[in-house]
């Protein structure tokens, strides 16, 4: 009985050890990783931008008294429109007409001591030349008639000023146009200089536009901007870049550009929202989906597939811009690189990758 256990537990101890010299099973090899990818290649990027800007006067004027005083009327409003010479506002004139009415006492004042001045000078040139009076009492005579003569000039300058004064107590046009703005209400005192009213000149209009600083680079040296109302874009018109700001803009990083419009038509009021469409300068660059980016080393990166390995690998490159879902590449890819665009966040350097089709 004991050497039938014996026997037995040989033959069990032979069963393992064949099982365990047997082929061992092979390790799970993992299924390459399904990718979509896009062909790099070149493209024109001669395309149209398209922006939103307003319309507002070539020339536009901010309308204010040369002296300081108490407005006693203003006679125009917001959307006026006015024609050159017409009073626009007024101050208190008393202080002003009573300095010219001193000034016009003085004046008189003057030219009597002028009269007599004279009258003793002839008397005492006439008494010279019969030898009746001394040379001294002459010269002192003809110094008295010079300083009546210059109290007299002075006194008609004083005049004048004062004239001036009390004209400049009323605010007039200087020019056709349209009240575009008002600041100052009738009873303020309001200072030399200080703007009444803003007056947009007739005789030009301008289409304005917050333009980014890539757009600037890319736009030909002159371009032609076609300007189309955007409430109504069968208005529109033809312009050309008047003036670009020489400073971007603190907060929103653009340049402002005016552009000035040819014979634009009565529906392009002041204010009006336009878009203006003007094509960028024709160069071939590589574009890809905007999908397709992630980051290497801080810096843009994509991922590029080996086409004999199917493996693959990050590459940084530069942007020139980014489009709407688009990236416009400036360096870092060549013709014919298969870029990775969707699974890109999934991936690892030396990963096996299986190909799905283009990217749309």
């Amino acid at each position: 009985m004991k050497l039938g256990w014996l026997w037995f537990g040989l033959l069990a101890a032979v069963a393992v050890g064949l099982a365990a010299c047997g082929p061992k099973k092979e390790a799970a090899v993992p299924e390459p990783r399904p990718v979509r990818t896009v062909t790099a290649k070149p493209r024109d990027t001669g395309e149209t931008v398209v922006l939103t800007g307003h319309i507002q006067a070539e020339d536009e004027a901010s309308m204010a008294f040369r002296i300081g005083g108490r407005m006693t009327d203003r006679f125009v409003n917001v959307g006026d429109r006015v024609k050159p010479g017409q009073e626009l506002a007024r101050l208190d004139p008393q202080n002003e007409v009573n300095a010219l009415r001193s000034a016009q006492a003085s004046l008189t004042a003057a030219q009597a001591q002028l009269t007599q001045a004279r009258s003793a000078f002839e008397r005492q040139r006439t008494l010279l030349a019969q030898g009746h009076t001394p040379r001294a009492q002459f010269d002192l005579a003809e110094k008295a008639l010079r300083t009546a003569q210059a109290q007299v000039d002075d006194g008609e300058v004083q005049v004048r000023i004062a004239a001036d004064r009390v004209s400049y107590t009323v605010l007039q046009a200087d020019a056709a146009g349209t009240i575009t703005a008002r600041g100052a209400e009738p009873g303020e005192v309001v200072q030399a200089g200080q703007m009444i009213v803003q007056l947009a000149r007739q005789g030009g209009r301008d289409a304005v536009f917050d333009v980014p600083a890539q757009v600037l680079r890319s736009a030909p040296g002159d371009p032609q901007v076609t300007i189309r109302l955007t409430d109504d874009p069968s208005v529109k018109t033809i312009g050309r870049v008047r003036e670009v700001a020489p400073q971007a803009d603190p907060v929103t990083r653009t340049f402002q550009v005016k552009v000035g419009l040819t014979d634009p038509p009565e529906a392009m009021r002041l204010g009006s929202t336009v878009n203006g469409s003007v094509g960028l300068a024709s160069e071939e660059v590589i574009a890809i989906p905007a999908s397709a980016l992630t980051e290497l080393n801080h810096q843009p990166a994509v991922w590029i597939v080996d086409p004999s390995k199917l493996t693959v690998s990050l590459r940084n490159i530069e942007l020139l811009r980014f489009d709407p879902g688009t990236v416009v590449v400036s360096h870092g890819l060549d013709t014919g690189d298969v870029v990775v665009t969707a699974g890109v966040q999934a991936l690892h350097p030396g990963q096996t990758v299986r190909l799905l089709g283009p990217s749309a």
